[in-house]
């Protein structure tokens, strides 16, 4: 995270914070939502699915793999990707988690 100062925060929020930024393209929400459609390891489908370039959808599996979120497997000159099952879940529990209800009898304004 470098000028941020990341060591100040705990370990929980900076894996927060990481799932969130690999999250905040589009094209990366796409890309996850497609996989999670798609039920199965992808390769080349994505260009065709999102209309991007090839490049601009690698660099995008690069974010998702660098956060956990997507696994990939080399298959002779191809890369299969797909969803990241037990990060998924644990993103799934950590924002569940953030995002608790407030308590409705608390006003803070």
């Amino acid at each position: 995270m470098g000028i941020s100062k990341s060591e100040l925060f705990s370990a929980q929020t900076n894996e927060i914070a990481g799932m969130a930024k690999a999250l905040g393209h589009p094209a990366r929400v796409a890309i996850l939502k497609y996989l999670l459609e798609s039920k199965a390891c992808i390769n080349g489908d994505l260009v065709e699915q999102l209309g991007l370039a090839q490049a601009t959808i690698s660099q995008h599996l690069k974010e998702l793999k660098t956060a956990g979120l997507i696994q990939g497997t080399i298959e002779g000159t191809k890369v299969n990707y797909c969803i990241n099952q037990v990060a998924w879940t644990e993103m799934g529990q950590r924002f569940a988690a953030f995002f608790e209800p407030l308590d409705q009898e608390s006003n803070c304004c």
